[in-house]
């Protein structure tokens, strides 16, 4: 059941990333109205962009770039969870990180605006070894990371973009905080064999330390200003305190969180690893 109101228009922030425009897709798809934001029309580092975005909408679903634990994402989150409600946004959703200290400080922002909100933590993407950071890393069959052998429970974007638009568009899910999980916990060698079984190629997992992680990133060419943050954040967050399930994503969909095996097929089947 829908609750949102039929003439309520729900932003979409970073309506181009992973979660983003899966989320508006499935909005529209719904009927619903939405408006899409995205830099240069909406940046976080220019707030003279933020009140067009805010205006007329009643829901808005929050994603922040680089990430929630970087400087300075507490302060921009907290002045526009306040914009928006100045404005009548009455519910907020915003994605944060599973395990991130910084990020429980910026959901504060979201949770003292006022608003109706929900938070979705969600764990290590599926997604970012076919559309993000870790598909060059694929295509070359080597996965570096400075994560030894942690194992994480990798979560399907599909489950999140799910979660985030019944917390849209249904109530019973002001005050949450929903930390979503795969269904099992995998090693990066276990993702390494998952992916190499499902695209056919030569993939492994090549555990480095923090530096060595960090001089491979900008030989790629990744900017110096987010090699730190990156290294960092790393890191922390895969140092094994992630290693274990929720069952959040049943608990608000009423089925299982999909398995990296399932990711890894419907990936394969693009063709993406076949460069």
């Amino acid at each position: 059941m829908t609750n949102t109101k039929n003439n309520e228009t729900v932003l979409v922030l970073g309506a181009t990333g992973k979660t983003g425009r899966r989320v508006a897709q499935q909005l529209t798809d719904r009927g619903i109205e939405v408006r899409k934001a995205s830099r240069p029309a909406f940046d976080w580092d220019d707030r003279s962009t933020w009140t067009a975005a805010v205006t007329g909408v009643g829901a808005a679903y929050l994603t922040y770039y680089p990430d929630l634990a970087f400087p300075g994402a507490a302060e921009a989150i907290r002045d526009f969870s306040k914009l928006a409600v100045e404005h009548g946004v009455r519910r907020l959703v915003l994605l944060s990180g599973r395990g991130e200290e910084e990020a429980v400080v910026s959901e504060q922002g979201v949770r003292d605006s006022g608003a109706e909100w929900t938070v979705v933590r969600a764990s290590w993407f599926a997604q970012n070894f076919s559309e993000h950071f870790l598909l060059e890393p694929v295509l070359a069959g080597e996965i570096v990371l400075p994560a030894g052998q942690v194992t994480e429970p990798f979560i399907d974007v599909e489950d999140i973009v799910d979660v985030v638009v019944t917390a849209l568009t249904t109530d019973g899910h002001h005050g949450r905080v929903y930390e979503l999980t795969g269904p099992r916990l995998l090693g990066f060698a276990d993702v390494a064999a998952e992916i190499g079984k499902a695209s056919g190629r030569d993939v492994r997992y090549v555990p480095v330390s923090a530096a060595e992680f960090a001089a491979g990133a900008a030989e790629q060419g990744v900017p110096e200003e987010e090699i730190e943050g990156l290294t960092d954040l790393f890191t922390r967050i895969l140092d094994g305190r992630n290693s274990s399930l929720t069952g959040d994503v049943e608990k608000v969909l009423g089925k299982p969180a999909r398995d990296f095996s399932d990711y890894a097929a419907k990936a394969a089947a693009t063709g993406v690893w076949n460069r």
